[in-house]
């Protein structure tokens, strides 16, 4: 193809309709009818980039092979496209802002007054542009965060308007998401938002192409028709988004309403192959009729929001479709797990998970679920903070250090057996600043972790830390038995650690959440719930003997 082609995914009525969900199923559509395609997330906050922001405010901070802290949405584009995604995938306002500000500092506006037109939404086009440049995609979805009228949106909407105008007829479109509600007391559908929303948009001087309605209950043909006529858009163009059971189920939902035919048409691309989604389809069968079920104990500090721990959740999802398991998270917030009822919030659990995280709270209650792990023989998987919390307990309850601890929580410790690492010690500023993105790490022979990455020497997985394995208890630790198994020989840093002689115990310094697709699901996720699995048949086997 000579022009890539541009499609703006807009929302309205309401936030978290599901824009990202939308985006990446259209994306994946159009991927396997062999369009190269890819998305980026425009966010309206002014923020640069997630890293500092509360998991509560925002959910996960999503990081990509080239460490830039992204939103979760990128996520879900890389777990359905089977596509890294990178710096260039999403943007904020604040990146925006201090891209356009440095600009100006340096003088190359000439002195010029400095406005949101024409120089922010400039910005703005220049970076929606940058990935379409690359002569790597046919086709590149923008997400934009937020919802029409509200201010943060105003400069993405007016750039989006330009771009519309300067690329042409077929060249780009606009796919408006709303919410159809059914108002109980009145037994029905309600179109009125929508158009409220079409009507806000038109305002801003962008026509919608394509409607996405989302919706609880069916959209029957003679409200479609309603839809289309106030709305100004083909009948064709008015597609149904029902309530799915899994976000998995939406490109399917999605190619039954005929989304990417419309789409396709209106970029007057040809439609003369069918979306190959056998792979999609084989995952789903094996997702929605699993043989066997297994609980898993997530043990966090930010439980109560479950978008937190979005990139893990998924893992899990994709390595049980995998097993052919049913995997079921129980989560528990590690603030309540003190030593007197750790036995009644464990109960049942056929393995545990302790979450990555930042800061003292919760951190006794994680400490105590990797003792409980250790002691009862259940496979137990340590991400980034869960991993140095492996090798605390270990070093207080096996190795006798009882004041063993990470200078993140207590920076006067006698043992820091977890360190801030050296070239974080002179940073001051926060964002954006971490051991971030790719790093190789080289796994020893004969262990666990080599195992269950299929027996390679090397593998390469993202980053999110400060602190790290302090290297002078590596000794005193192997001793002892907790194993260093998995290197980076360029820093000399422990990524990955694990106890032999017990069932399934792996605690690791990355994220391997951040690589599971459903094309390729996590190896140590898959391992986790195999090993889960054989845990709940000995349990079962033991009780019945």
């Amino acid at each position: 193809m000579s022009q890539t082609k541009y499609i703006f995914v807009t929302g309205g009525v309401t936030s978290s309709l599901g824009k990202g969900i939308i985006a990446a199923s259209l994306a994946k559509l159009l991927q396997a009818r062999g369009y190269k395609t890819t998305i980026q997330k425009l966010d309206p906050y002014i923020n640069v980039d997630p890293g500092t922001l509360n998991p509560y405010e925002h959910g996960e901070c999503y990081v990509t092979d080239d460490g830039a802290e992204t939103d979760l949405d990128l996520g879900h584009y890389e777990r359905f496209l089977n596509v890294k995604t990178s710096q260039a995938n999403n943007v904020t306002t604040g990146r925006i802002y201090q891209s356009v500000i440095d600009k100006e500092r340096r003088g190359e506006f000439l002195g010029k007054t400095v406005q949101v037109v024409p120089h922010i939404t400039n910005e703005i086009k220049e970076r929606i542009q940058l990935l379409g440049n690359s002569g790597e995609y046919d086709i590149v979805i923008t997400e934009i965060g937020g919802t029409i009228g509200d201010i943060e949106s105003l400069p993405y909407i007016e750039a989006v308007r330009q771009l519309l105008w300067e690329l042409g007829e077929n060249n780009a479109i606009v796919i408006h998401l709303t919410l159809v509600p059914y108002l109980a007391a009145a037994g029905e559908l309600k179109t009125k938002p929508t158009q409220h929303s079409v009507k806000a948009l038109m305002e801003s001087g962008i026509k919608a192409d394509i409607l996405v309605c989302r919706t609880e209950h069916q959209i029957s043909d003679e409200i479609k028709d309603k839809l289309a006529l106030f709305c100004n858009v083909k009948r064709e163009a008015v597609i149904q988004s029902i309530d799915a059971s899994t976000i998995y189920d939406v490109p399917v939902l999605m190619q039954e309403e005929g989304l990417d035919k419309v789409v396709l048409q209106k970029l007057a691309l040809p439609n003369i192959t069918e979306p190959n989604l056998n792979q999609w389809s084989q995952f789903l069968e094996r997702h929605k009729n699993p043989k066997h079920e297994v609980s898993i104990g997530l043990i966090g500090k930010y439980v109560e929001l479950q978008d937190s721990y979005k990139s893990i959740l998924e893992s899990f999802i994709h390595a049980g479709a995998a097993n052919e398991v049913k995997v079921n998270i129980r989560s528990i917030h590690s603030e309540h797990l003190p030593d007197n009822n750790l036995e009644k919030k464990m109960k049942g659990l056929d393995g545990i998970l302790v979450a990555p995280g930042f800061g003292e709270r919760g951190i006794e209650g994680k400490i105590n679920a990797v003792r409980y792990a250790r002691e009862n023989g259940i496979p137990f998987l340590g991400i980034c903070l869960g991993m140095q919390m492996a090798v605390i307990e270990y070093a207080r309850n096996v190795v006798g250090l009882s004041d063993a601890n990470s200078t993140e929580m207590n920076g006067n410790s006698e043992n820091p057996v977890i360190n801030l690492m050296e070239e974080q010690k002179n940073i001051t500023d926060k964002g954006g600043t971490m051991r971030l993105g790719a790093w190789g790490c080289e796994l020893e022979d004969g262990s666990l972790v080599k195992e269950v990455y299929e027996g390679v020497d090397e593998i390469s997985e993202r980053h999110r830390h400060r602190y790290e394995f302090n290297n002078e208890y590596k000794e005193t630790l192997d001793k002892a038995g907790l194993k260093a198994s998995g290197i980076n020989k360029e820093t000399n840093l422990v990524e990955i650690v694990e106890l032999p002689g017990h069932p399934w115990f792996i605690g690791v310094q990355y994220h391997p959440e951040y690589k599971s697709t459903v094309a390729n699901p996590h190896p140590l996720f898959v391992g986790f719930v195999k090993a889960a699995l054989a845990y709940k048949k000995k349990q079962t086997n033991a009780s019945m003997a």
